[in-house]
């Protein structure tokens, strides 16, 4: 089934609220096999909604709205959307005993205006709000339908678990299932160009290469007549995918780098310090967010001055001198000096310019060096992220630390 999602709601267009409910309804509808083809968000005018509503039916079978649903003038999508659906509003006593119901539940009086709510599409299947006084519906023309849900989000996921997504999973005939694997260490185009060789003809299941913040995301999607074929399929092109970019896949499943990190160490049972500088400690806030990682983070060090250097870390003088702060040479006695001190199994340190001032042509901003020890293992990696800003430079720098660690235990 195509489908479009439309927000109503002139507060979105100002930026006053994030519209988090598109994003939820886009997961939940491909994951019933639906296949989203426009997001639309219009302000709370009837002629707009009523234009983006004829629109997006041209193209598709099922449009969701969120909001317009309230008891106030310009909560009109109910009536737009009888207007396009050539249906008319009449009183819904069920839900206007419902709504009562709720205000007599939360001790509160209900306003006359409330009353409107009440009001449904004469042809419409209702579905009744249990986190709120609006009730949504869905309403069918011409083998077409229109879905109206609130626009609040815990009304509206309400209201989808218990009313929408049942109405909608009779109309489906397939399921969607997906992966998403998670790669550090690699660029978009670079991934892409490693997986040609699956993606040139691809048919089902499909790959798509996404690139956020210092990551790059594959999904591998396929939409089958039942689950277990759908997950098969997925399965079977994942080890496919895993073949070309194991080196730098850190999770199928979504999940973040440093929660694989931690699990890692946990399970190994690991112990682990950090002796930070231009990261300021994030690598140790990251850690220390994982429950349950007290068993393996024993100890994390903000050296962010050469003072504190030498004095917590036993960094000699003469290095400083020498090599200064941001050196290979730097960051290898810290990570001595910490496995000294602490005698945990994994040490890692980091040094390094963060920016926006600071660079110098032989130092430039975004240079870090990385020290790493475990075991027999001693080392010192080179990064560069030029040209980012200090916060890019410094969360590329942690997921570069967690990476580290990751591939070398």
């Amino acid at each position: 089934m195509k489908t479009a999602i439309l927000t109503v709601g002139t507060e979105i267009l100002f930026g006053q609220i994030v519209n988090t409910n598109t994003v939820y309804l886009t997961r939940e509808l491909n994951n019933l096999g639906f296949d989203v083809l426009y997001h639309y968000t219009v302000g709370d005018n009837p002629d707009r909604v009523t234009e983006m509503m004829e629109m997006a039916l041209k193209d598709v079978d099922v449009i969701i709205t969120t909001g317009g649903l309230g008891p106030t003038q310009d909560d009109l999508t109910k009536e737009v959307a009888c207007r396009v659906f050539k249906d008319e509003l009449i009183m819904n006593e069920t839900a206007l005993e419902a709504m009562k119901a709720y205000f007599t539940r939360t001790g509160r009086v209900m306003p006359e205006n409330n009353v409107k709510q009440a009001l449904m599409p004469s042809r419409s299947v209702v579905f009744q709000n249990d986190a709120g006084t609006a009730p949504g519906f869905a309403l069918e023309h011409d083998g077409k339908y229109i879905l109206c849900m609130p626009g609040v989000p815990r009304e509206m996921y309400r209201m989808w678990e218990i009313s929408a997504r049942p109405f909608l999973e009779r109309m489906s005939d397939s399921v969607l299932s997906y992966r998403m694997l998670r790669c550090f260490g690699v660029g978009e185009s670079h991934l892409e160009t490693m997986l040609l060789p699956l993606i040139d003809g691809q048919t089902d299941p499909t790959i798509a290469t996404y690139a956020k913040e210092g990551e790059c995301t594959v999904r591998v999607a396929s939409k089958r007549p039942t689950k277990a074929e759908a997950d098969a399929a997925v399965d079977e092109m994942v080890a496919k995918v895993d073949e070309i970019i194991g080196e730098y896949c850190f999770s199928h499943d979504n999940e973040d780098l440093v929660q694989v990190v931690a699990d890692k160490l946990l399970s190994k049972g690991l112990t682990i310090a950090s002796a930070e500088s231009c990261t300021g400690g994030l690598f140790a806030a990251a850690l220390t967010d994982i429950p349950g990682i007290s068993a393996s983070f024993m100890a994390g060090l903000v050296t962010y001055s050469n003072e504190a250097k030498m004095r917590d870390l036993g960094v000699s003088a003469d290095t400083l001198e020498k090599y200064g702060a941001v050196s290979e040479e730097t960051a290898r006695e810290m990570v001595e000096g910490l496995y000294e001190r602490t005698g945990c199994d994994v040490c890692i340190s980091v040094t390094g310019i963060a920016g926006p001032g600071g660079g110098t042509p032989e130092k430039p901003v975004g240079l870090v060096y990385i020290g790493f020890k475990y075991g027999d293992k001693c080392f010192v990696t080179k990064k560069l992220a030029s040209g980012a800003s200090r916060k890019w430079t410094r969360n590329h720098t942690l997921l570069s630390m967690l990476d580290i660690v990751r591939r070398n235990i």
